[in-house]
């Protein structure tokens, strides 16, 4: 495994930053075109943001300057805490190419703090994990073309590699749903490690698994839309109708019909349309545009 920047390590100072909504664009954004910026939302009171910050300090140095980092103190810099969503701390945004490609929310073990930094590395063509970020994106674009058999195949090779890929065993449970395994699938998701069900990655598959199986047993849609039609406050009908949409393909027409179910009736069924919207962001990419407009239309009515 060859280590990345050996021998050229940048300097402690330029690799982890106090930043500010005036240095957000220079310290991120621009920045984030030659490297990937990890950015962390912390408070002086947050207990976790203690535990984590440390934590991501000594990831990114041992990154070699693979990665930056930026802390942003959000009852200093409120304006862009708002703009990004930040709801709850700690959380941390990664930015590469001038976007957010990746975020997390809570403290993570040491371990996946460095499975997030070597996911960036890896976008931006690094080495830090011996070639298997190449091998993940592959496998990753051989399941979007629908190539299922070969991303498990994939997968499956990584995990030989690094049995504690996250990445990789997510992969494998999309690519087992990809393929019609849903029993395997299950299987996956009951024998997964403790460390690999606390990931964003197992999260992601157990939501394409539970969408998978809601979709076998999906109305059909002409029905329920005419249900819908007929009685706007028919919200089992429409509850439906958002499942049978994603089955279909259409999961801004399901996020659309969760999010007006949610401003109908919020309590309907303990809250299931708000269980759903989860569902459905967390089987998406957390950068998806459906995502991020989603999150923010339900946050809007939370707390309007």
């Amino acid at each position: 495994m060859l280590e990345l920047n050996a021998g050229n390590a940048a300097p402690a100072g330029d690799l982890i930053k106090d930043g500010s909504e005036m240095t957000f664009m220079q310290d991120v954004i621009e920045a984030s075109k030659e490297v990937p910026v990890i950015v962390d939302f912390w408070a002086p009171w947050c207990g976790p943001c203690k535990t984590l910050g440390p934590a991501l300090e000594e990831a990114v140095t041992a990154a070699k300057g693979a990665v930056k980092m930026v802390k942003i103190d959000v009852d200093q810099n409120q304006g862009i805490a708002g703009q990004l969503q930040i709801q709850s701390i700690p959380t941390v945004y990664a930015f590469y190419e001038g976007k957010p490609v990746d975020a997390f929310q809570g403290a993570l073990p040491g371990s996946e703090i460095k499975a997030f930094i070597d996911k960036l590395i890896g976008l931006s063509g690094g080495e830090a994990d011996g070639g298997l970020a190449d091998a993940l994106e592959a496998a990753e674009a051989m399941l979007e073309e629908g190539a299922a058999v070969d991303a498990a195949q994939t997968f499956a090779a990584i995990l030989g590699e690094d049995a504690t890929s996250a990445a990789a065993y997510g992969g494998l449970i999309r690519a087992n749903l990809a393929m019609g395994e849903i029993d395997q699938a299950e299987a996956m998701i009951e024998n997964a490690s403790d460390e690999i069900k606390d990931t964003p990655e197992f999260e992601t598959a157990k939501a394409h698994l539970d969408l998978t199986k809601q979709a076998e047993s999906a109305g059909p849609l002409a029905e329920l839309e005419a249900a819908v039609t007929a009685d706007e406050n028919d919200h089992q009908a429409r509850y439906d109708l958002a499942i049978a949409m994603h089955a279909a393909g259409d999961a801004e027409g399901a996020i659309d019909h969760l999010l007006e179910l949610f401003r109908r009736d919020r309590e309907w069924n303990d809250g299931a349309a708000k269980t759903q919207l989860f569902t459905v962001f967390d089987a998406l990419k957390a950068e998806d545009p459906l995502v991020l407009s989603g999150r923010r239309r339900l946050s809007s009515m939370i707390f309007a």
